[in-house]
């Protein structure tokens, strides 16, 4: 199989490109000039000759309540928000950055980016057979913004103004400085305005299916159990360049359990025919059952560049107890990571070492040098220790006592206040250290960890209560940021830029739904933010992200576990996908957009 280059390649030479904006183009790109000319037949990653037909059923752990992915109310199949909907611009999964034409014919931004505007495509339809017109456009911007899910409210917040230009033209004019905001504005969901005349939007539930402009709609649905898409025969964009090679399965399929394990039995029992393991052991171990045997299914490795992101075991420091770095760097001690790893996964994986590490955005070993340095030094007196001096996660001897690391950890929660009376952890106060780590119900690997993450707590004093509870109720609580301790997990792109203050900004720490479940507020980390939406140069946006990226680390929020540099996928054998990957590997965009069936 064929890569795509580095990531940092691709970003340097776009950067080199030139940045021309003075006139309507095919696509954009953060630095320079997207990597495809105005007259690709189809991105690299696709297969413009695939053939269609066929079909793919996927499973998923929890249920669902809503078919409307872009409000905050009710759980909703995640793949909605990208298979059931599209937008202005498409996202390129083999460049960072970089976004070509979809429903809108052209962009224009000038080169002060200043302002963004879309010209549509003539032809362009939602699945009714109506015009996708600037006011339906005018209308989801507005709507989103203001009614629609938390994500979608803080670049609405930076438009200064909206306005139609012309017959398929609009444009957006924003209020600040914000590069990546063109880009930001050509990928939100495009919705029928007139299928809400006169209800509630976000409100709205199992009972509107929203009417969109992509090649599939929804057809069947059975609720908490399955969702059908399939694919529109008469699809507008067929021929659009950004869409060659894609939707090529006539059915896409969305099966929901109850855990993890019936999930497998299903996918065993050729009720699904894909299935992405994360378990190394479970792959290694428990896929030699008779359609792997008689080649019915196959087993995919598929690799990808993009950073580890972070995943683990966050701490709430809504919470009293956890708002002392030193009692969770004591706890980030204490977890037996070499041991866990080894026990769960048979064998070793990779540690996360940082939120953007295995990436050319990851902070480096040592002490910060250069422009990340200059950026983090005037936050000097507000930064954790290691920020600017170098930091590493603890590292434990294999065995299950780990005995070096709980000296250090008591240690540590001793110089907080907690110290060990009668075998239990207390404060001056009397105070026991206790604390509830909240999982899903089927979540079958972080309860492995948690459990022996637990009985190595309750050894050194700390009393721990772990609370399983369905997927209704672990998201109502997540939302309320009502959880001491929770399993985490946040994946990151060689892209980032406006969703980090989502993930990380203080206003989102305090808006319930956001994804800032650690509850950080940070001003270098808001100033890392802005440094890396508003760069002009490569070396200072990278400067930013590893500057962001050691802040982050140092803050000590979540208790990292491991990444795979690869994804594992079992499939049925006529499910193919083409030789040439994107950098994201395994990602959004990836399966099964650009997949197809075919038999041997």
């Amino acid at each position: 199989m064929k890569l795509f280059p580095g990531p940092l390649a691709i970003i340097i030479a776009l950067l080199t490109s030139g940045a021309a904006w003075a006139e309507p183009k095919h696509g954009i790109a953060m630095y320079g000039d997207p990597a495809l000319p105005a007259d690709f037949r189809a991105l690299p990653y696709a297969n413009p000759d695939a053939p269609k037909g066929g079909r793919i059923v996927q499973g998923e752990v929890g249920s669902f309540d809503s078919l409307n992915p872009h409000i905050l109310k009710g759980r909703v199949p995640w793949q909605l928000r990208f298979l059931a909907h599209e937008s202005l611009m498409g996202r390129s999964y083999g460049e960072p950055f970089t976004l070509y034409g979809l429903l809108a014919e052209t962009v224009e931004v000038p080169e002060d980016r200043s302002w963004v505007e879309f010209t549509l495509r003539p032809e362009a339809r939602f699945s009714d057979g109506s015009p996708v017109t600037v006011e339906d456009v005018l209308w989801s911007y507005e709507t989103l913004g203001t009614e629609g899910h938390p994500r979608y409210h803080g670049s609405w917040k930076k438009i200064a103004k909206s306005e139609i230009t012309g017959e398929r033209s609009i444009r957006f004019t924003f209020n600040t400085r914000d590069d990546e905001l063109p880009l930001i504005m050509g990928m939100r969901p495009i919705l029928k305005k007139a299928q809400w005349e006169g209800k509630n939007f976000a409100e709205s539930g199992i009972d509107e299916i929203p009417i969109s402009s992509a090649p599939y709609v929804i057809t069947d649905v059975d609720p908490g159990r399955y969702v059908v898409l399939t694919r529109n025969p008469d699809y507008w964009g067929k021929d659009v360049p950004f869409r060659r090679g894609m939707a090529n399965l006539d059915e896409i399929r969305m099966e929901f359990f109850a855990d993890g394990t019936a999930m497998f039995e299903a996918f065993k029992a050729g009720l699904l025919t894909t299935n992405r393991e994360t378990s190394v052991q479970k792959w290694d171990t428990q896929y030699d059952f008779p359609a792997i045997r008689d080649g019915r299914m196959i087993k995919s490795i598929i690799p990808h560049e993009r950073p580890t992101g972070i995943r683990g075991l966050v701490m709430n420091t809504r919470r009293e107890i956890f708002q002392d770095w030193r009692v969770r760097e004591a706890l980030i001690t204490a977890f037996n990571f070499e041991f866990i790893n080894q026990t769960i996964n048979g064998e070793a994986q990779p540690r996360i070492a940082s939120y953007f590490s295995n990436s050319v955005l990851g902070m480096e070993a040592g002490p910060a040098t250069g422009r990340v340095r200059d950026f983090l030094e005037p936050f000097a007196d507000q930064l954790l220790p290691g920020a600017l001096d170098g930091y590493a996660l603890p590292t434990g001897d294999g065995t299950e006592r780990n005995r070096r690391n709980i000296r250090k950890a008591l240690a540590l929660m001793e110089e907080a206040g907690w110290g060990l009376k009668d075998g239990a952890l207390v404060n001056d106060a009397g105070d026991p250290f206790r604390f509830e780590v909240l999982l899903t119900s089927g979540a079958n690997e972080p309860q492995q960890i948690v459990d022996i993450y637990r009985a190595a707590l309750e050894r050194i004093g700390i009393e721990v209560q772990v609370t399983s509870v369905d997927s209704a109720e672990y998201k109502e609580r997540t939302k309320l940021f009502d959880f001491d301790m929770t399993w985490y997990a946040r994946g990151l792109s060689l892209s980032p830029g406006n969703e980090q203050t989502l993930y990380w900004g203080a206003e989102a720490a305090e808006t319930e739904g956001s994804r800032n479940w650690m509850g950080m507020q940070n001003a270098a980390v808001e100033a890392m933010i802005t440094r890396l939406l508003t760069s002009e140069s490569q070396e200072d946006f990278v400067a930013a992200v590893k500057a962001l990226d050691r802040v982050l680390t140092t803050g000590r929020y979540v208790i990292p576990t491991w990444h795979s540099p690869i994804s594992r996928l079992a499939h049925d054998s006529g499910l193919r996908y083409p030789d040439t990957l994107p950098i994201y590997g395994d990602w959004i965009g990836f399966q099964p957009d650009v997949w197809w069936y075919e038999e041997e």
